[in-house]
């Protein structure tokens, strides 16, 4: 929130005694965590008549809370961490690197120290590579563009600066070639089709993006269907995607602006977990439930979930920064989102 907002005045209502002063906070402001709301009363930024409270303080009713600053997180650092990296390609100029679903490309959002800095992807390459570009700033060495922390796949990384600018200009001139794979819900009504809506930041949700904004930057989304999917659990297609410009979520935001989000993607609409409408229809898929169902007694009857977005950046096409030959790469989908993919497949809709 903006500084201007401040100070805000909560009235605690009777209704609310008996309840533990962050959980209270964290209802009362809807886009604050309950780690923020935490931080805000370490840093005596919120008080309770004036004075500050522990998290644990329970109400009585009828309290005063003032707040009057946004919480302040530890700086961003990048440092250097022992973890595992997928190297695709690499040489003294250019890395190439198949980043897996769950890491952030660098430090950013988190309530605590480790939550923003730690296991990203930039302290990884920072353990792996003596000498990254520096274009970006200290905290995004050799990042030329970003993948979200939940979509997986091919990531270009710069060694040095030259190669770091060129390959930023390759960017801005739309001379990279980017292919990425997605599984959305629904069969799209065309078996091709660009999407060109505008994108903003959700003025109400800060987390999301929209294409209903007045001031969207321009973006340029391009899918073609490669397979249409009938299953239990409802109507999925598996889509090739290329993408012109490279805005914030800008496939999850545009996929879900035409009524097909990518699964597993339940901040732009997807379903958290998918439900089977029908039951087995034959006397095999009958002892398969069952046998699923002894080795799990714990799992939901019916239920399928991903826990992660179904969105993988498959293939990349550049120039050498330095150089200027062609360069041409390719990941395969993770084994999770092709294990995804066959159980769909398996319990198509005969």
């Amino acid at each position: 929130m903006p500084d201007s907002v401040f100070p805000i005045t909560i009235d605690v209502s009777d209704e609310a005694a008996g309840q533990r002063l962050d959980q209270f906070l964290a209802a009362q402001l809807p886009d604050t965590s309950r780690a923020r709301v935490q931080m805000l009363l370490e840093e005596e930024k919120a008080l309770v008549n004036g004075k500050p409270s522990k998290p644990s303080l329970k109400l009585k009713g009828g309290e005063t809370i003032t707040i009057l600053g946004g919480p302040t997180p530890p700086p961003l650092r990048a440092m250097a961490e022992d973890i595992p990296l997928d190297i695709i390609y690499e040489d003294d100029d250019l890395a190439v690197i198949n980043k897996p679903a769950g890491m952030m490309v660098h430090a950013g959002a988190g309530a605590t120290d480790d939550d923003r800095n730690r296991g990203t992807l930039v302290n990884a390459l920072l353990h792996r590579f003596a000498q990254l570009s520096e274009v970006g700033g200290e905290t995004r060495p050799g990042i030329v563009h970003r993948l979200d922390k939940e979509t997986s796949g091919l990531i270009l990384v710069a060694r040095n600066d030259v190669a770091h600018r060129n390959l930023a200009k390759q960017f801005s001139g739309r001379a990279v070639k980017k292919r990425y794979v997605a599984l959305v819900h629904g069969w799209p009504e065309r078996p091709r089709g660009a999407i060109t809506a505008a994108i903003s930041r959700d003025s109400i949700r800060r987390t999301r993006m929209t294409t209903r904004g007045t001031a969207g930057r321009t973006a340029v989304t391009h899918y073609e269907v490669r397979e249409r999917i009938d299953s239990p659990y409802g109507r999925f297609a598996l889509i090739d995607v290329r993408i012109e410009t490279g805005r914030t979520h800008q496939i999850r935001v545009h996929m879900a602006s035409i009524g097909h989000p990518v699964v597993g993607d339940t901040l732009y609409g997807a379903a958290g977990v998918l439900r089977s409408s029908a039951a087995p229809r034959t006397a095999s898929r009958k002892r398969a439930a069952a046998e699923r169902e002894a080795a799990a007694p714990d799992a939901q009857p019916g239920a399928l979930r991903l826990e992660r977005n179904f969105l993988h950046a498959a293939a990349v096409e550049l120039s050498h920064p330095r150089t200027g030959g062609p360069l041409s790469f390719t990941a395969p989908l993770p084994a999770e989102l092709t294990q995804f993919l066959e159980k769909l497949r398996g319990l198509q809709q005969l």
